[in-house]
């Protein structure tokens, strides 16, 4: 089930309404409480992240393309394609690395990878240090702070904390991009 639950967050694109931080995180308290084999969650969860991630990928390396070949609408121009392929080529291996830490953008990154056709072989490398990186982090934090007792006396604030913290790269750039806004002269 939680390998499930990871999978279908990397990997399907309505995975993004899944608590990934919160989940892992909680997973490593209940593993500090002897209830799971870390080593062992570790290694399902970030095998079922990077199947997640592939799958993200090779569907939008077959899916994407079609969405983009039509003619310029409203929504999907030809040179956002075009942008995006540029961008994921020089700074998409920190992209896919950077995205396993951000909520919603974790499930995207892989699906925009293969959109803008990045080479496979680079895809793969930044996604294992990434899904390794995220899943190792996440659970261990849960560990080591589950065997607090303040940790666990308050638990359910902690996990709030932990999608607090993962929500507010988001946040601060909702609000950046707010406050950039150009203002409109009368």
């Amino acid at each position: 089930m939680l390998t499930g639950i990871v999978f279908a967050e990397t990997g399907l694109l309505v995975g993004f309404v899944l608590p990934g931080d919160s989940l892992l995180f909680t997973i490593g308290v209940v593993a500090g409480a002897g209830q799971l084999n870390l080593a062992v969650i570790i290694i399902l969860l970030t095998c079922a992240c990077l199947l997640g991630d592939w799958s993200g990928y090779l569907l939008g390396r077959r899916t994407g393309p079609a969405i983009f070949s039509r003619p310029d609408s409203r929504f999907f121009k030809q040179e956002y394609l075009h942008r995006t392929q540029g961008f994921y080529e020089k700074h998409g291996g920190k992209t896919i690395i950077y995205a396993k830490f951000v909520p919603i953008v974790r499930t995207f990154a892989p699906f925009v990878a293969g959109v803008a056709k990045m080479r496979y072989s680079r895809f793969l490398s930044f996604d294992i240090f990434g899904a390794i990186g995220w899943v190792v982090s996440m659970t261990v934090l849960g560990y080591l702070l589950g065997e607090v007792g303040f940790v666990r006396r308050n638990f359910e604030k902690f996990v709030l904390l932990v999608i607090f913290v993962s929500l507010l790269p988001i946040i601060t750039q909702v609000i950046k991009a707010r406050m950039q806004k150009p203002v409109l002269e009368s």
